[in-house]
């Protein structure tokens, strides 16, 4: 699965898709991943999928995609128009929309949600994902919510504070539909960092964190 990774990361070689069922899924997921990768020369292409949006919300998404890829030249950006929470009644054709991606990209890294989230349209995308990538790998990121669905993680990427404060101020930036959720703000997303970081024993305090579930070493 992952054998190639730490000679391909110190090359720049990485191709990574990134899914996320809605606008800012990608972002508070793996945003600052993607952000110290990008920043180390470590990626060579990204293509970045999200399912759900509204007119409105198509164009924060887009400017947000196109600030955290900036430094990428090999990127495309897709946002799409599926209806927020009800991913699962347009499961035939969410399922070719990734039929669709396994013939533009052969990623070494997929990024996608928790197997085990709450929210119906993150369990989805994560299904679809491991059953259409069966031989990548994958990396499921967490969504911090209401429902209280933060497990134990195991693996882990630190995090510079640079990173994190961009991460942060392109969220609160883009995202001005959010801004009126009791969780979306700053607090929020630099306490799960912290934690995590704490978790890992980051050298930087913070981290972010994913479930890896099958490694070949």
């Amino acid at each position: 699965m992952i054998s190639f990774l730490p000679d391909k990361l110190n090359k720049g070689k990485l191709d990574l898709l990134c899914l996320g069922a809605h606008c800012d899924d990608i972002e508070i997921g793996c945003g600052g991943t993607l952000l110290k990768w990008i920043k180390t020369q470590s990626v060579n292409r990204i293509v970045w999928v999200v399912f759900s949006s509204n007119q409105d919300r198509k164009l924060e998404a887009i400017d947000s995609a196109r600030q955290f890829l900036n430094g990428v030249e090999n990127h495309e950006i897709i946002v799409l128009d599926y209806r927020d929470a009800f991913l699962q009644y347009a499961g035939i054709e969410v399922k070719e929309e990734f039929e669709k991606l396994k013939k533009i990209i052969d990623p070494d890294i997929v990024f996608t949600h928790y197997r085990q989230d709450r929210h119906q349209d993150h369990r989805l995308l994560s299904d679809l994902a491991w059953n259409t990538f069966r031989n990548h790998c994958i990396l499921e990121y967490e969504i911090p919510k209401y429902d209280g669905d933060l497990g134990v993680t195991n693996a882990f990427v630190s995090i510079g504070a640079e990173e994190v404060q961009q991460k942060i101020d392109i969220l609160l930036t883009s995202f001005k539909s959010q801004s009126g959720k009791h969780w979306f703000d700053e607090e929020t997303f630099k306490s799960l960092m912290r934690l995590r970081g704490l978790e890992c024993s980051s050298p930087t305090r913070y981290a972010e964190s994913f479930y890896l579930r099958k490694c070949l070493l």
